[in-house]
């Protein structure tokens, strides 16, 4: 008797609220051409502050997309969070007559990093300046973690399996891992990705405590990994959410396999402990590539973490090269995050994002801003290199410690 064909996890559908576009066009067009759309920082209340440079999100007003009674309760990163399911919802063909009617069979999981500090800072100020009676109730849900996968599900009336990693950077793809492991047992539909708004004066003086926190001035100077000017990273705000469905779902339904999430996994390796980080990130590199039974030399292309630490960029370098052999210093690596900066849990799922459009489009975007490398890295730098990208391996590290690698095959290759 024939073994059951095993389930496995495509993505049918991406929605992207960033600082380079709030649509997955917009943001690929300034992707593969290199843009760098990092800024001095503009909101209200960050003059004084020592954190000069950012990727902000400027043209997107939530009421165009989002209903009143959900605004009024949700923080800035919960908007983007609905704004780029709908709009990953909408990629994947998936309407509400089409989930209404299984709402059991749809889950949503996020990860978040910095949760609703906006939000939280306003109504403290209310608190602290007026009374307590000029606070309102949703103070006690907005700047929760947990928001945009409970407002989300809420708001599209999804009942499937809901959950939020609350983690550094690397939860971007952890939670993108949980949505494939929910879908090989079972689950019709997760929708999956991170979006963050850490650009609140509350927020960044939280941040100010991160040593690898870029203090530069210049844009065109701040976020410069793999360089020996580099200086740390920049943040920014935004992100993306992923439709992850079963790849004979959708294909009975006619909607194209974009890519399928073949592999993961993830380390620990301690805080700020970066040259640690290399066997970490590289014991993740071999496990995701065991899961997905993928030889190193399938690998087509890296989406590097470039945290633009020297430290901890010599140990991505290492680490490659550990993981994948000779291979490691001859596959084309890229950091599209140097144009945007790193949005912390989000950031990994842009360079998803980004890596299933460079196998669709058969480019290998540029890292922006960057030349002058100083690791033995095949870091494509200046313009998109045309290839064909049939296997993509993403990476991302934590401030905390954490170390993930997924990795990613092109629809037309299952």
């Amino acid at each position: 008797m024939s073994e059951p064909h095993p389930r496995r996890a495509a993505v049918t559908g991406i929605g992207v609220v960033a600082p380079n576009g709030t649509s997955t066009e917009t943001f690929w067009k300034s992707v593969q051409e290199g843009v760098s759309v990092l800024g001095s920082i503009t909101r209200e209340g960050c003059e004084h502050l020592p954190l000069r440079v950012a990727g902000e999100v400027r043209d997107f007003d939530a009421a165009d997309t989002v209903e009143g009674r959900f605004l009024v309760q949700t923080d800035r990163f919960t908007h983007y969070a609905m704004a780029a399911a709908d709009l990953a919802l909408d990629d994947a063909r998936l309407g509400r007559a089409d989930t209404d009617g299984e709402p059991f069979s749809v889950g949503v999981v996020t990860a978040a990093g910095s949760g609703g500090g906006e939000f939280g800072q306003r109504e403290l100020q209310q608190l602290w300046g007026k009374g307590s009676r000029f606070v309102g109730p949703y103070q006690s849900i907005a700047w929760f973690y947990a928001a945009s996968t409970g407002q989300i599900s809420i708001r599209r009336g999804f009942k499937g399996p809901c959950s939020v990693v609350a983690a550094d950077e690397a939860g971007g793809l952890d939670a993108l891992a949980h949505a494939a492991r929910a879908v090989r047992r079972g689950t019709d539909v997760i929708v999956a990705g991170s979006t963050e708004a850490p650009l609140a004066p509350y927020s960044m003086v939280c941040q100010l405590g991160y040593p690898e926190l870029s203090r530069e001035a210049d844009p065109a100077r701040a976020y410069r990994p793999f360089t020996e000017g580099a200086c740390g990273f920049v943040p920014a705000e935004g992100g993306a959410m992923i439709v992850v469905e079963e790849t004979a779902a959708a294909r009975e339904r006619g909607v194209p396999v974009r890519a399928t999430l073949a592999g993961h996994a993830a380390t620990f390796t301690g805080a700020s402990r970066w040259a640690e980080s290399r066997d970490g990130l590289a014991h993740a590199i071999r496990g995701a590539l065991d899961e997905a039974g993928c030889a190193p030399e399938e690998i087509d292309v890296v989406f590097a973490d470039a945290l633009g630490v020297p430290e901890a960029d010599r140990a991505e370098a290492l680490a490659l090269a550990d993981a994948l052999g000779g291979h490691g210093r001859r596959v084309p690596v890229t950091a599209p995050k140097t144009g945007i900066g790193r949005g912390y849990c989000a950031a990994p799922v842009l360079d998803t994002a980004a890596a299933v459009l460079a196998m669709e489009h058969g480019l290998i975007p540029p890292t922006p801003g960057v030349a002058d490398i100083c690791h033995d890295l095949d870091l494509v730098t200046g313009r998109a290199r045309a290839a064909e990208v049939r296997t993509a391996l993403v990476l991302s590290r934590g401030l905390m410690g954490s170390n993930s690698a997924l990795v990613l095959r092109h629809g037309a290759a299952e």
